[in-house]
């Protein structure tokens, strides 16, 4: 029999069995979760065991994430792979921001997830000055773990596709002050500090 002659139940059950239907917000998230660009950026000794998920005993090429961008402007994902200093912390920051949305990161390995063995003055974790999205523990992590959270992020991309770490974590109402808006506020703070002709110092 053709399929052209196919009649009643028999074409519904041909069709239903060949046709998908979606929403263009969940092919959207699938396509995104399935092909993201991480940042070539690597800090300590977690960045080697990073390097290593894209040769074939893990092979994250299978799923879409191998391609591992030199410009911040042109990756979507930031993956922390070691320690982060007070003096690296601004820096990092920086390049995050100039990452696109939607955007994520990962912080890899106990230093940049806690601060690890190095708990001191010196070292701060990922999330007290950006937004995280996994942590993948470990001291360093082996590649699978990475590998598990990425997948742990795809996942969490193709479920809960919202744009913007404002309205994933909530912080709505946080607002970066601009260069010119600082030195409006110095100005204001100058202004109040001046003191009256003839007040001694130190009233």
């Amino acid at each position: 029999m053709l399929r052209g002659d196919l009649e009643g139940p028999e074409l519904e059950e041909y069709v239903q069995s060949r046709i998908i239907t979606t929403t263009l917000d969940k092919a959207v998230a699938w396509a995104r979760g399935n092909a993201m660009f991480p940042a070539t950026f690597g800090l300590a000794c977690c960045a080697i065991e990073m390097m290593s998920i894209v040769a074939a005993r893990v092979d994250v090429a299978r799923f879409g994430f191998e391609a591992f961008r030199a410009s911040p402007r042109q990756a979507d994902l930031l993956i922390l792979s070691g320690r982060v200093s007070i003096k690296m912390a601004p820096v990092v920051r920086r390049i995050y921001d100039q990452m696109l949305e939607p955007k994520w990161a990962i912080a890899m390995g106990a230093c940049s997830s806690s601060m690890g063995v190095f708990n001191n003055y010196a070292i701060v974790p990922a999330d007290k000055f950006m937004p995280v999205d996994v942590h993948v523990p470990g001291c360093p992590p082996r590649p699978e773990a990475l590998m598990h959270g990425i997948l742990k992020l795809r996942q969490q991309i193709q479920l809960d596709p919202a744009l913007g770490w404002r309205a994933r974590y909530g912080a709505t109402d946080t607002v970066e002050v601009l260069p010119d808006e600082g030195e409006q506020l110095l100005a204001r703070a100058d202004e109040l500090t001046v003191m009256e002709p003839g007040e001694p110092k130190g009233a």
